[in-house]
């Protein structure tokens, strides 16, 4: 039997890095067509991130090259606020550092990952780095040739220059193996449009192989208010959470740790805590609270009442900005835009869902025999999400609608894009790589209402329409008729020529069920649907609208 020591012998430490590198496809690296789509979403989501923090109208220009052997070579390029010189390495050649893992707001990226990733890609498929150029608008420019460290998860800058020029913003240029363009629905073409979408107030420039060139063009010259960095909420703290805070505060006593690091505590609900923790003494050190007293705070917690978390730090896209969106890119012949509030969820992360739908025109999705099917595109912080499509909470929530009950009965052929996007500090994703939401209850029940708020306006519309052709059918059968009734009029009656019976006739009907397309109303078609409404047994008992 082997001993302690000789089964020990092999025990090593390894970095953040060594696990990625061998577990990449949890960073969406799995599969040619998803790996090259995976390396543009990160680079386009770091651009908009730095434009809008950099308070500039986002213009970023992509460029996709095939080469030989499965292999690509990317190039993305913004005119953002750039990277400082000393810090390009840990941006882009460290996991784990940046500027996004420890602040509690909104954007795009979270872990501070994904750019690194897309740098360890592109050395362990090609064995070369990336190369990076960045201007601060400062008159300098500094240029590296970037990779990372696997043992140590350490960038290693290589043939950097620093130099005069008049340039700011970042552009990253590499090349990457098992990697292969595809234009299709997860293709890197659709991406960006989709990207575009979310993204009206910025301008989007792809260039795909063969000189295939796209232009998004902006169709708002509004720039996203910047995101504001919030407090967590005590009722979405854990113990650990709470214990590891209080551990590394410069507070002097909990009662200031409390006030200065959570939001919605004051001095009143500081004397509540007092009442509801007699034996506790809460004017003690920070770092001397101990986990069984972490512990009761956060069960103490619980009981009290609080105001909700703030939203002011929630940064959606906007009614009127997905209306232009939708407009720019696909046309509709109707769409509708839901506009619904802030919500929370695990207690103390505030959420906001916002939804739409467009029928008609360029919306759905087309097959490569030219087939139109109904389509459902996933957003999380107005970043596309394209893969996992099953595991996460936006479809797991429009696949619980009844589409029937609002007149899509056949959504799989219908010409009709679901637009989803879920705006939060936090967005609960289900892997690194960043592309499925979880499905906790609060955030799927939103869904799935956002949703069926604007089902109702499709169903209003589509029975409006429904109608229309049902009046121009009952008109089309009777017009056949006119001919042959003039002639016989005149015939029996001896008066008048046929030619003028007809025409009076003519406008006898046109009169006619023109009055009646008027007469229909949207409060009659609304009539209808509120008691269609009422008469279903409800997908959702908690369907508040």
């Amino acid at each position: 039997m082997a001993n302690a020591d000789t089964i020990f012998k092999q025990f090593r430490e390894h970095s953040v890095a060594e696990f990625f590198r061998k577990n990449r496809q949890m960073l969406g690296f799995a599969g040619k067509t998803r790996s090259l789509t995976t390396i543009v979403h990160e680079y386009v989501t770091n651009s908009l991130d730095a434009c809008e923090e950099g308070v500039i109208l986002p213009d970023i220009e992509v460029k996709i090259e095939e080469l030989e052997g499965d292999r690509c070579r990317v190039v993305v390029s913004d005119n953002g606020p750039g990277i400082p010189p000393k810090l390009v390495g840990k941006a882009l050649g460290m996991m784990l550092a940046g500027t996004k893992f420890h602040r509690y707001m909104q954007q795009r990226g979270q872990q501070g990952i994904g750019a690194t990733g897309c740098t360890m890609f592109a050395q362990i498929t090609t064995g070369k780095p990336v190369h990076i150029k960045t201007g601060t608008g400062t008159g300098k420019i500094y240029e590296c040739d970037l990779a990372v460290d696997l043992k140590t998860n350490r960038p290693v800058p290589a043939n950097e220059k620093n130099y005069d020029g008049d340039f700011r913003g970042l552009v990253v240029e590499g090349e990457f193996g098992e990697a292969k363009y595809d234009k299709g629905e997860y293709g890197v073409s659709e991406y960006i449009k989709r990207t575009a979408l979310a993204n009206p107030h910025a301008q989007i420039s792809f260039t795909g192989p063969g000189a295939e060139k796209v232009v998004f063009p902006r169709a708002s010259d509004k720039i996203p208010p910047k995101a504001e960095e919030i407090l967590p909420h005590p009722l979405g703290i854990s113990t650990h959470e709470l214990v590891d805070m209080a551990h590394h505060s410069e507070d002097r006593k909990l009662t200031s740790f409390l006030t200065n690091n959570f939001s919605r505590v004051s001095s009143a609900k500081i004397e509540e805590l007092r009442s509801l923790m007699p034996n506790f003494d809460i004017d003690k050190k920070p770092g001397e609270l101990q986990w069984a007293e972490a512990e009761e705070m956060t069960k103490a917690f619980q009981k009290m009442k609080w105001i909700s978390p703030s939203t002011d730090a929630l940064r959606p896209i906007g009614k009127d900005q997905i209306e232009k969106a939708l407009l720019n890119i696909l046309n509709p012949e109707f769409m509708y835009v839901g506009d619904r509030r802030p919500k929370v969820f695990r207690g103390g992360v505030p959420f906001m869902v916002e939804a739409a739908i467009a029928h008609g025109g360029n919306s759905g999705r087309r097959t490569a025999e030219g087939a139109v099917g109904g389509s459902i595109i996933r957003y999380a912080n107005r970043a596309p999400l394209l893969f996992d499509a099953g595991g996460c909470a936006i479809t797991e929530a429009a696949n619980a609608i009844d589409w029937n009950r609002y007149e899509m009965r056949d959504f799989d052929a219908m010409p009709i894009t679901v637009f989803v996007n879920f705006v939060s500090v936090h967005v609960p994703y289900t892997g690194a790589g960043k592309q499925a939401i979880s499905d906790e209850d609060e955030i799927l029940d939103e869904i799935k209402l956002a949703v069926m708020e604007c089902c109702r306006e499709v169903q209003l519309h589509l029975r409006g329409k429904a109608r229309v052709g049902e009046r121009e059918a009952k008109k089309k059968a009777i017009m056949r008729y006119v001919e042959q009734l003039a002639k016989d009029l005149a015939e029996l009656s001896g008066k008048g020529k046929a030619e003028d019976i007809q025409k009076k006739l003519v406008e006898l009907v046109e009169g006619k069920y023109k009055k009646h397309i008027e007469e229909a109303s949207l409060e009659e078609i609304a009539g209808e649907a509120a008691a269609a409404e009422h008469a279903a047994s409800g997908e959702n008992g908690s369907d508040e609208e």
